[in-house]
């Protein structure tokens, strides 16, 4: 079993990501995580992560790029200092 977790997050000034081959402006930024459920069986369940997706919006179109979620932490931690 798979589930989707989406969220916003916000910067407040350029960052960059690796990965992706220029600066990012600030704004609004969704993030798709997939994951994999590992144990059907256990009294809790655990989840594997397949992937991390930050979609960037332009006015012409969207792309996705798949990150690292380290990286998005690091980059969103370098924002608010």
């Amino acid at each position: 079993m798979k589930r989707e977790t989406r969220i916003t997050v916000t910067f407040t000034h350029p960052f960059q990501l690796k990965g992706i081959d220029r600066t990012l402006p600030p704004g609004d930024y969704t993030i798709l995580t997939e994951e994999e459920l590992t144990n059907d069986n256990a009294s809790f369940p655990v989840y594997h992560r397949l992937s991390t997706v930050i979609f960037v919006s332009s006015k012409q179109y969207v792309e996705m790029f798949t990150i690292d979620p380290v990286d998005l932490q690091a980059a969103l931690d370098k924002d608010v200092a």
